[in-house]
């Protein structure tokens, strides 16, 4: 509704902004209830039945489009970013234009590297994961994992988890799980963390500097956290269950251990330079 007008203030604050003319709020109004109807599409164009896959979508992105339009600072974003072409696989939403990416490759762009949203939380296609496992278990070291041949870096994340995953005794030994399960009950702080640190000593050497190089790295990950939205207690998380699991195959023990495994990974990253 309305023509468009490129104003040269928004243009400079944002490169790709366009000021619509803003409609009424009965107006944006009226789209929602189309678009719940299923009778909307680009440029008032009838669509027939809705699409029940993309619905959500669809409501949700009216929405945001109609409050955007109302917000003259909704470009000046503070977080930065290292975007990368990237090509989404199946057909991908952009929740900011509420419009499909089309294309069979190069859609679109993602933020790569530490400042990546959800880093770790994310996770990557499965079948690039796979090749990133095979391409060390052929080549070792020589693997090339770099950015031009795997762009996405929660794929990169995802073959490190797997890693993990998959090792026959995890990082934090079974022999030691029942002892840091014991010290993350621990009710006070102080003693909790000189707990802690009395069953690291016993992990063996490798495992030891395994989980200290991890969390050396996971620390820089909490360090982008405006960005990334990353904490200790998020990558705890994520990585409870992966570096620990109890000796025993048990469905209740684990769920019962699960805040426990998070509590031990996120004292570890938080107090790395004290635990190391």
């Amino acid at each position: 509704p309305g023509s468009e007008e490129l104003r040269p203030e928004a243009e400079a604050a944002c490169p790709v902004a366009r000021r619509r003319s803003t409609p009424g709020r009965k107006r944006w109004q009226e789209l929602l209830a189309l678009a719940l109807a299923g009778q909307v599409g680009a440029r008032g164009v009838w669509l027939g039945p809705p699409l029940n896959l993309f619905a959500y979508s669809q409501i949700s992105s009216l929405v945001r489009r109609a409050a955007l339009t109302q917000n003259d600072n909704h470009c000046n974003y503070e977080k930065t970013h290292n975007f990368k072409v990237h090509t989404f696989r199946g057909p991908h939403w952009c929740e900011y234009c509420a419009n499909f990416m089309w294309g069979l490759i190069a859609q679109g762009v993602r933020c790569s590297g530490l400042k990546s949203e959800g880093l770790y939380r994310v996770s990557g296609f499965t079948e690039h994961i796979e090749d990133v496992k095979m391409a060390f278990d052929r080549d070792g070291e020589k693997a090339d994992i770099s950015a031009h041949i795997y762009p996405d870096i929660n794929i990169i994340t995802g073959a490190l988890k797997l890693y993990f995953r998959d090792l026959p005794i995890p990082v934090i030994t079974y022999d030691t799980y029942a002892k840091f399960i014991d010290a993350a009950k621990i009710s006070n702080p102080d003693e909790r963390l000189e707990a802690v640190h009395e069953v690291l000593m016993l992990l063996p050497p490798a495992h030891y500097e395994t989980l200290r190089y991890l969390m050396i790295h996971l620390k820089k990950v909490t360090l982008n956290e405006k960005e990334n939205f990353m904490n200790a207690e998020n990558l705890g998380i994520v990585f409870g269950p992966t570096l620990m699991r109890p000796p025993e195959e048990s469905t209740l023990a684990t769920l019962n251990d699960m805040r426990y495994q998070k509590l031990i990974v996120q004292i570890l990253i938080e107090n790395e330079d004290v635990l190391f």
